[in-house]
């Protein structure tokens, strides 16, 4: 069976065949200036409320790949106050919800701050505020020390295991951390955007954690991303796309820690993903401005705080159906009153009844 990569020779010294990734890499490229070009003439608000849907997609979507479903409202509403957004409807969050979303905006928001040991460190206490991993308790903050065994990724029954992966010893974690740091904080000629997809494979190589390594990678991604953009305005999820192709990743990086220090194949499937992260931009902007253009088309209508807040969950694409009594425990409010709410959006042609009636009845936005 092939040695894992970073049992090469020559680690980490990767290399690519450039002439196979330039066209791609072009397009990529031109693509990212299209959509921040885009994004820049539309206005502070629509910018702010575009960076929240995408952080909020961000967040959600890379500890889903991990199998951990978060509060879509409570992601939300963290990033709203951290981002410091008035939107309505804001919700409490838990603990584990702030972590994620505190090592997000770091991550970001702070991109050209260099990425060091330390931050590092408050980045896994925040993924783990309980110092465990589910049931388990793990070593939060520091290196992992292979206690329990060397780190592998294995699948199969007991006595059948089959192991996908094996990080290196735990003993070179300190030397081969402070080697990637150096070259990710370091100046190169290296493409930026190249760089995010070699940082991404490297770290998850590396698997300095006892988990959160994934979320982790993915955040590390997404600094050198805004690193290449000059920007911490966020108006794409690389993680959405990811998720979407969950198993794709998943072979793409289990093949590259059996081959060699050629790493064209990875390059090519995160240029990839990351094009394709691109077009479920397009889509998510869309969401955004149709929300600017309703509020546009009402801005001289009256509004309560229920409403203004019910309609944001509608353009937000609210899940399942809006009902009365939906209303009312969200709007916190009495059945009649969440009655009088709906009726009078009707009669202002706002709200539409569906076509089922009777306890069944439900409403949505007219078009």
């Amino acid at each position: 069976m092939k040695p894992f990569i970073h049992e090469q020779e020559q680690w980490p010294y990767f290399y690519w065949q450039q002439e196979r990734l330039a066209e791609q890499l072009g397009e990529v490229r031109r693509r990212q200036g299209q959509l921040i070009g885009r994004m820049e003439g539309l206005g502070f608000q629509v910018c702010a409320e575009a960076v929240l849907q995408s952080v909020t997609e961000e967040t959600i979507k890379s500890s889903e790949i991990e199998g951990e479903s978060l509060d879509r409202a409570q992601v939300r509403s963290s990033l709203a106050r951290r981002l410091g957004m008035d939107v309505g409807g804001l919700v409490p969050s838990n603990r584990s919800v702030e972590g994620v979303v505190e090592m997000m905006l770091d991550a970001t928001q702070r991109f050209a701050v260099p990425l060091t040991t330390q931050r590092l460190f408050q980045w896994h206490a925040a993924l783990f505020p309980t110092g465990r991993s589910g049931m388990v308790k793990i070593r939060v903050g520091k290196w992992r020390d292979d206690h329990r065994g060397p780190m592998q990724v294995v699948s199969g029954s007991f006595g059948k295991e089959k192991v996908h992966f094996q990080a290196p010893d735990a003993h070179r974690l300190k030397r081969e951390m402070r080697l990637f740091l150096s070259w990710l904080n370091g100046k190169t000629a290296l493409d930026a955007v190249v760089k995010a997809g070699v940082a991404h494979l490297w770290f998850v190589t590396l698997h300095p954690f006892e988990d959160g390594n994934g979320r982790i990678a993915r955040a590390i991604a997404d600094l050198q991303l805004a690193r290449s953009e000059g920007s911490s305005q966020r108006f794409y999820s690389l993680s959405a796309q990811v998720s979407l192709e969950r198993n794709a990743y998943y072979n793409i990086l289990e093949a590259t820690q059996r081959g060699g220090l050629d790493i064209t194949a990875w390059l090519e499937w995160f240029l990839g993903c990351l094009g394709r992260a691109f077009g479920g931009a397009e889509i998510l902007l869309e969401v955004v401005l149709r929300k600017a253009r309703f509020w546009a088309a009402h801005r001289e209508e009256q509004f309560n705080v229920r409403q203004r807040q019910l309609i944001n969950r509608l353009l937000d694409g609210f899940e399942g159906k809006l009902t009365s009594s939906k209303w009312a425990a969200l709007g916190k409010c009495s059945q009649d009153t969440a009655s009088r709410d709906i009726d009078d959006l009707v009669r202002r042609n706002i709200l539409v009844k569906n076509p089922a009636g009777g306890r069944s009845t439900s409403y949505t936005l007219c078009n």
